[in-house]
């Protein structure tokens, strides 16, 4: 019985020394990027736990990361644009929620990979708007967020995308997107808690996790304090290149496994 229970105990410190590595590289990520926590934590420790367990912690470390890095990039945030996406956010993901239960997830997932690394390799060769789009075409981005959010978890994509195909600087598009996210995580997080998807369960594994996100994100932050804007633009768009094809790689064994 001894052995058994030192089992266990062993097994729980293994699972979080191996979840902690995983939120600090995603943590990095987030940091220096100001998105893709989310995808990279799951992915990874979805290999462990399972995904029901780990989403609403993963959340609240969203709005934890988020709410660490708002007081250095507060005077950034485009405020016109962002209230345009946020609006487009919210008629979009009743639509994506009702999408989820109809639209087969897969083959759609692996449009959408496909959808960015094409729009993501014409932004690194040069493809760029000349000007800030108006508030039709923000709020067309965030219902598209807010769609993608909404039926598949995985709304970066077209508010990333508008942000650094626009001329603003990349301080502007990175410290918008962080609210960006702020404000849709919290609302998924009032959705999961009227669900019943909170728990206090989410709260500890949060918690233990948290000392990683933190470090994680100090050191993402850090490196983006030391980067050349352009240099900085690349590197978004190589990472969410990455974020597609491991979003496609997914689909695609779902598709095989099926």
């Amino acid at each position: 019985m001894l052995a058994d229970l030192w089992g266990a105990v062993q097994s729980d410190w293994e699972v979080l020394a191996l979840s902690s590595a995983a939120i600090l590289l995603a943590a990095i990520v987030r940091g220096f990027s100001g998105f893709g926590l989310s995808l990279l934590a799951v992915t990874a420790i979805s290999l462990m736990l399972p995904v029901a367990q780990i989403v609403p912690s993963i959340f609240l470390l969203e709005i934890a990361a988020s709410i660490n890095l708002i007081p250095s990039i507060w005077r950034e945030i485009h405020w016109r644009s962002l209230r345009w996406l946020m609006v487009g956010y919210v008629i979009g993901l009743p639509i994506g929620t009702y999408a989820l239960i109809h639209a087969p997830e897969a083959p759609t997932q692996i449009v959408l990979g496909l959808f960015v690394i094409g729009t993501s390799i014409l932004m690194l060769r040069g493809f760029h708007l000349e000007r800030t789009p108006g508030s039709a075409a923000s709020t067309a981005a965030g219902t598209a967020s807010g769609v993608l959010n909404g039926a598949f978890g995985i709304g970066g994509p077209p508010v990333v995308l508008f942000y650094f195909a626009t001329p603003g600087a990349a301080a502007i598009g990175r410290a918008s997107i962080i609210f960006f996210f702020l404000f849709t995580d919290l609302l998924g997080v009032g959705y999961f808690a009227a669900q019943g998807i909170v728990t206090t369960q989410s709260f500890v594994q949060s918690l233990a996790w948290l000392p990683a996100l933190l470090v994680g994100v100090w050191i993402g932050a850090h490196g983006f304090r030391r980067m050349n804007q352009d240099v900085f633009r690349r590197w978004v768009l190589v990472i969410l290149i990455a974020l597609a094809l491991l979003g496609i790689g997914k689909a695609t064994l779902t598709l095989v496994s099926a």
